[in-house]
This record gives structure tokens, C-alpha cells and sequence, in this order.
């Protein structure tokens, strides 16, 4: 006996809605209230009421911030717009958190399929590779500093090795993995030449962990460009510790949820580009 579905069910089974699940979004809404009342509980108990402010506090500051009014200059344009304080700090933000990302993303991958590929550039560079990459990337923030300046350039300059190492070793492994039999296959062919191998064969191969560490990156560079913020550079990290040195934890927390806001988004969109992507090993 056949079943049939919908079209709603057979969108969701087909991937095409994959997080829009009923029993998913119940459990979710449950979790996210046990977590909400659970800080409300914590905060209730804590005096003074300022080391923990509560949902409601966290959530008056948010609106406070977001229709508080600010002015923010455009890049290369120069002009001023008048606009929302919430929104200038985050663009603030944005501006050495996406050249940061995107260049440091482009350079590691690069490097990492350049590595992966060839085994006498691997010898070469494996040695420097072991020195370079357990430094944190907020321990260059002092060079950041000198070489920069406190303000975007430097800021972005923290976020890029924060996106490098991550999306390198991501790019490095999924060409090291990249099945024998695959290019074995493509010789046969008649690939011959390396870029062409790289391109058809090893790029759609490492494809999948390339996109995964890209993903993490988002998150991470995120909680790194908050550290950098911290030293000084605009934008929200900056705000989270100057609300703090004036004991205003509600405010602080307020650009706390920015930043989660924020990756939600950010995580949300690129989950949808990587579906599309590798809709081929469905």
C-alpha cells in the first residue's frame, strides 16, 4: 500500500527545509525556556541586582541601545548617516571582521590545497606551518598595535590568522584526503596537467571539509574579533568592556546577544549556500 506525503513533507525530507521540523522547534522553544528561566532564577538570587542582570534588564538594554541614536561615517563615501547606536557599533564591527575573514579564508584555503597537493611545498613549509600555528591569535594583538594601529586595520589583522590556520588545515586535510582511485580515474581520462586535476577532481573532493572549517570560521573569528575589540578597536567588544568598567552589565549583555544575533544569521545563510553547493552527494 502506497503512502502518499505532501508537498511540505517531501520539501523537508528532501533537505529543503531540514530545521523547520515540528518536534524540533518544540524542543528548541523548551530548551530556550529552561535556559531563560534558569537565568532569571541566577539573577533573582544575586545581589547587587548589577553582577547578573535578567532576561528583562539584558532585554530593556537591548532596545535601549537599538533606539538610541548614533552617527556613523561610510567608508570611502565619507558621508555621515544618522542611524541606530546598536547598529553603528556592529557596523563598526563588521568593518575589520569581514575583510578579516574573507582575506584570511581565501589565503588559507589557497595555501592549504597548494600544501595538500604538492608534497615538496609540504616539506618546505611544514616546519614554519608547526612553528607559526599554536600561537593564539590575540598574541599578535601587540603587533597588531605597532604595526596598525588601534582601529580596523588592526583589528582585521587579528580575525585574518584566525581565519587562516582554521580554513588552511580544513583545505590541507581535505586534499590530503582525497581518494587515490579518484585521480587515478581522471589520469586515465586524460587530466593530466595539476591545476586541471585540482580543479575537477581534488577541489570538488575537499569540497565538503573546506566548507565545514569555513563554517567554524564564522563563529570563531567572531569570538576573535571580540577579543581584539577589547583592546581598544570600535565596534561591540569594545562596548561590552566599556559598559562593564561603568558597572552597566544590562548593556553589556545587550551587545552580548548582538554578537549571538549576529552568527545566527550569518551561520543560518551559509548553511543554506552549503546545501546548495553540495547538493550533489545527496
Amino acid at each position: 500500500m502506497s503512502v502518499e506525503t505532501s508537498d511540505t513533507d517531501s520539501a523537508t525530507e528532501d533537505g529543503l527545509f531540514p530545521d523547520l521540523n515540528p518536534g524540533r522547534i518544540v524542543r528548541g522553544t523548551l530548551g530556550t525556556g529552561g535556559f531563560l528561566l534558569v537565568w532569571w532564577v541566577a539573577s533573582s538570587l544575586i545581589e547587587p541586582a548589577y553582577l547578573l542582570p535578567g532576561p528583562a534588564a539584558a532585554a530593556s538594554a537591548f532596545v535601549e541601545q537599538l533606539t538610541m541614536s548614533a552617527r556613523f561615517t561610510v567608508p570611502l563615501v565619507g558621508a555621515e548617516v544618522q542611524t541606530s547606536r546598536m547598529v553603528v557599533k556592529l557596523a563598526q564591527t563588521l568593518l575589520h571582521y569581514v575583510p578579516g575573514l574573507l582575506v584570511g579564508a581565501s589565503s588559507g584555503i589557497a595555501l592549504g590545497i597548494a600544501l595538500g597537493w604538492s608534497g615538496r611545498l609540504d616539506d618546505a613549509l611544514t616546519p614554519v606551518v608547526r612553528i607559526l600555528r599554536p600561537i593564539p591569535p590575540l598574541a599578535w594583538v601587540v603587533f597588531a598595535i605597532v604595526w596598525f594601529g588601534i582601529g580596523h586595520a588592526g583589528a582585521a589583522f587579528i580575525v585574518f590568522i584566525g581565519a587562516f590556520w582554521l580554513n588552511f588545515y580544513g583545505a590541507y586535510s581535505g586534499v590530503e584526503d582525497t581518494p587515490g582511485r579518484l585521480t587515478e580515474v581522471a589520469s586515465s581520462l586524460g587530466v593530466r596537467a595539476d591545476l586541471e586535476m585540482i580543479r575537477h577532481v581534488v577541489l570538488p573532493s575537499a569540497a565538503p571539509q573546506i566548507l565545514t572549517s569555513f563554517r567554524t570560521s564564522i563563529g570563531r573569528c567572531l569570538m576573535i574579533v571580540v577579543g581584539a575589540e577589547l583592546f581598544g578597536a570600535p565596534g561591540v567588544g569594545y562596548e561590552i568592556l566599556n559598559a562593564s568598567n561603568n558597572l552597566a552589565m544590562d548593556t553589556s549583555v545587550a551587545y552580548m546577544l548582538v554578537i549571538s544575533l549576529v552568527y545566527l544569521v550569518m551561520d543560518g545563510a551559509f548553511r543554506g549556500f552549503e546545501r546548495r553547493v553540495l547538493a550533489w552527494r545527496e
